[in-house]
């Protein structure tokens, strides 16, 4: 693992985050992501990067992560997967995506052989044990995959960065809201 602090992600799945997929907001919250990896990367030193390869923003984050590897080759990808065939219901297209991320990832860890009611809390746990800090797209729903994954990192006192779902107005999208 590449030297430097640890960043995992969490955040909403395509049907919460309430924008067409495809459209205008989904690429303006992509382009958001990046900009805060990109910080991350440039400003505090982040080199290690963990998605659970959830549909929505952990695949827009991991997506993000080996974009930017391109730029900066020392930074890696590690995919926190749930459990084996976590991406069997999903569509044709969005299977695509989480095959192409898994193969061009430094790191593919599978929690768990198969299905379980607590997989995913499992999986978020095991990120938040191993980041510095959270890079979260949460509307603050106090219930919910993205808010256990925040609970689960305040108890753990570790600092939590949230993007705001949408932009507000014209610059505000640049601040990231620090929880600690």
């Amino acid at each position: 693992m590449a030297q430097g602090l640890t960043c995992c992600f969490t955040g909403h799945r395509p049907e919460k985050l309430g924008f067409q997929r495809g459209g205008a907001a989904e690429t303006a919250l992509k382009n958001r992501i990046t900009g805060a990896v990109l910080r991350l990367i440039q400003e505090r030193g982040v080199r290690h990067f963990i998605s659970g390869m959830a549909l929505g923003v952990d695949t827009y984050a991991a997506q993000s992560v080996l974009k930017l590897k391109e730029l900066f080759p020392e930074i890696t990808l590690e995919c926190a997967v749930p459990c084996r065939g976590q991406e069997s219901r999903w569509s044709k297209e969005d299977k695509a995506v989480y095959t192409d991320i898994l193969s061009r990832a430094d790191t593919v860890t599978v929690l768990q052989d198969r299905y379980t009611p607590f997989c995913m809390q499992l999986r978020d746990a095991y990120m938040v044990d191993r980041a510095d800090l959270v890079l979260a797209v949460w509307d603050g729903t106090p219930t919910g995959g993205t808010a256990y994954t925040v609970k689960c990192a305040e108890k753990r006192k570790k600092e939590i960065i949230v993007i705001p779902m949408e932009e507000k107005e014209k610059g505000e999208s640049e601040k990231l809201k620090v929880k600690s």
